[in-house]
């Protein structure tokens, strides 16, 4: 069925955004704060994301961008950086006031340049109101006091992967739910030949993921419940510590690992345990001589710590539309369509456990219980704990984030570039830069 400008506006009044059409017969329920946006006449858009793991997520995503140039007429053109050159190819856009309409970015960069961003208050509204809410952690990273400057998209979860056959070959019937415990398996694996890797490189995803769990599990923050900079403590130096024993279990060079390294060394049969997505796990399935691998693979959340609870950063990616676009309704139109049910739940499937919803009502999706592997992702959104623990989320939350702090002090102490007690001083030197009290 053609559908034309007209008809896609009076369908998103009546919130009837459906899957294979927009139909004005379907019943749903009307939102009177519903919000509606007519595209700018000769509109076209421009939207920068990263460059996915998992090709399913890609397919689905452009699949739904299709059906909303055949329902409005507005192209909208897509762009693909690495993960690591997000973050500075949306600065720069932000800064020099030309590029992308759209982008879709990292954690609390937002926060970042504010004053840049068009105001997504009115469209996160609606969204967290009809569908049962914006999970809390990935909220926090869209707002701003009390307004939206970003719309929470999705929290990439990372998790344990490791081959059961090793696991047990080194002595372990189950996998170790401490870090005690883990610090023992990871020994144990190394000793048998078959040792662990985790990234302690610029990785936006994997390596701050791993720096955060190890920070974080003992006990140890950035800043405290008041930004007040607090990364100089008997926990941190545990953390240190404890980082420094665990490397050593580690096959040579992860300091250098980026996110795309860690999946290459266990594809390889270079490691045996990791942490990543579950893009790791469709990797492998891709390829005939894995077979063996794939039915060894096994995925659970990162082990406790002596904080005694789980504490994960998870990898969170949000929309933000720059001011300097010339065509704001139509960016909001198209957010707006990504969003609602029929493309939202559509996306999170065709990623196959790849992206966690950002909204409670699509926690329901069936690909969370379709394969036993994807259990430690379906909770990402959920458990998250942003990064800029214990305090406020804000510019200084994202400059640290940015500059690879927590990342960068414990690769100068596992490669014994530092002492524990000299990363710690530059880390709190450096985190107070942007935390000005």
């Amino acid at each position: 069925m053609k559908i034309n400008r007209r008809d896609l506006l009076a369908a998103t009044a009546a919130g009837i955004v459906g899957a294979a059409g927009l139909s004005l017969g379907a019943s749903r329920p009307a939102f009177a704060d519903e919000p509606s946006y007519t595209p700018e006449e000769g509109a076209s858009l421009r939207l920068l994301r990263w460059t996915p793991f998992v090709q399913g997520d890609e397919d689905a995503w452009l699949a739904n961008t299709k059906k909303f140039t055949e329902a409005t007429g507005v192209e909208v053109r897509i762009d693909k950086e690495s993960w690591e050159d997000i973050r500075p190819k949306s600065a720069v856009a932000a800064n020099v006031g030309s590029g992308p309409d759209m982008v879709l970015c990292w954690f609390d960069d937002p926060h970042q340049y504010p004053d840049k961003l068009v105001d997504m208050t009115d469209l996160g509204t609606y969204l967290d109101g009809k569908y049962g809410g914006f999970y809390e952690g990935l909220k926090g990273y869209a707002m701003r006091g009390d307004k939206y400057i970003s719309l929470p998209l999705a929290a990439i979860g990372n998790a344990i992967c490791y081959r059961q056959s090793h696991v047990e070959a080194a002595g372990f019937k189950e996998f170790p739910k401490d870090t005690a415990g883990f610090l023992e398996l990871c020994k144990a694996l190394q000793a048998k030949g078959t040792p662990a890797g985790f990234a302690h490189g610029k990785a936006v995803g994997d390596g701050n993921n791993y720096a955060h769990w190890l920070l974080w599990s003992h006990g140890g923050k950035v800043v405290d419940e008041n930004g007040v900079v607090s990364i100089n403590s008997p926990e941190t130096l545990a953390a240190l510590n404890y980082a420094k024993e665990l490397y050593k279990t580690f096959i040579p060079g992860t300091e250098s690992w980026l996110d795309i390294n860690n999946n290459r060394a266990f594809l390889a049969g270079q490691v045996s345990l990791t942490a990543n997505g579950v893009s790791l796990y469709y990797a492998a399935k891709k390829d005939e001589k894995l077979k063996d691998l794939v039915a060894d693979l096994r995925t659970v959340n990162f082990p406790i710590g002596p904080v005694g609870k789980s504490v994960e950063l998870h990898q969170t990616t949000q929309a933000i539309v720059f001011k300097h676009t010339k065509f704001p309704n139509a960016c909001k139109a198209y957010l707006k369509f990504m969003f609602e049910a029929e493309q939202m739940q559509s996306w999170i499937t065709g990623a196959s456990a790849y992206c966690c919803q950002p909204l409670k009502a699509y926690a329901d999706n069936p690909v969370w219980t379709a394969d036993p592997l994807h259990a430690p992702y379906a909770v990402a959104s959920s458990t998250l704990q942003p990064n800029g623990y214990a305090g406020p989320l804000g510019y200084a939350s994202a400059a640290v984030m940015a500059d690879y702090v927590v990342v960068d002090m414990f690769a100068s102490v596992v490669t014994g570039a530092a002492t524990p007690e000299e990363a710690i001083a530059q880390a709190e030197k450096r985190a107070n830069r942007y935390y000005k009290v």
